[in-house]
């Protein structure tokens, strides 16, 4: 057997201005910002001599190229993307950038936006147009339920609210 691993897909191409602008802010930082830093940093170490021996020239030469594989994968990225600025004709229905609060059987609510791939963070509680929750929820109407497959099984789950910024 073979140790070959199709690429990954990088999910739908679809991302919101938020999205956008916090790639757009990560790559001007890593551009302008961090890589002319460490470059510096790498021209002083590698100014001291011998360079076999420097931990620090190594250590900047990998952030360098660390940091242009980041800018790479950005500025590439950023081209195929697709920014949804514009609201649904049909606000009542699920679509893509939708603050969502849903209602599970216990009756505990969780609220949750709809996103592209490249701006997925549990933490701000916003979930890849690609989740088994968001594809359950897109075209859904208010008060509709809802059957998510989850890896603990079937659950079923109330939209309670549905909002567009």
């Amino acid at each position: 057997m073979s140790r070959y691993r199709p690429p990954r897909s990088h999910g739908t191409a679809l991302i919101t201005p938020e999205g956008e602008a916090r790639m757009r802010a990560e790559l001007h930082e890593l551009w302008h910002v961090r890589r002319p830093q460490v470059t510096q940093s790498v021209s002083e170490a590698a100014a001291q001599g011998d360079r076999s021996e420097n931990a620090e020239y190594t250590y900047g030469k990998k952030m360098l190229r660390e940091i242009d594989s980041r800018v790479r994968f950005l500025t590439k990225r950023l081209e195929n993307l697709k920014v949804v600025s514009e609201r649904p004709s049909d606000p009542n229905k699920v679509y893509f950038g939708a603050w969502v609060t849903i209602e599970d059987d216990d009756g505990a609510r969780s609220r949750y936006r709809i996103v592209g791939p490249d701006e997925l963070d549990l933490k701000l509680n916003l979930i890849s147009i690609d989740s088994p929750l968001a594809r359950a929820l897109l075209g859904k109407a208010l008060d509709a339920e809802v059957r998510v497959h989850t890896p603990t099984g079937e659950q079923t789950v109330y939209i309670v609210e549905i909002d567009y910024p």
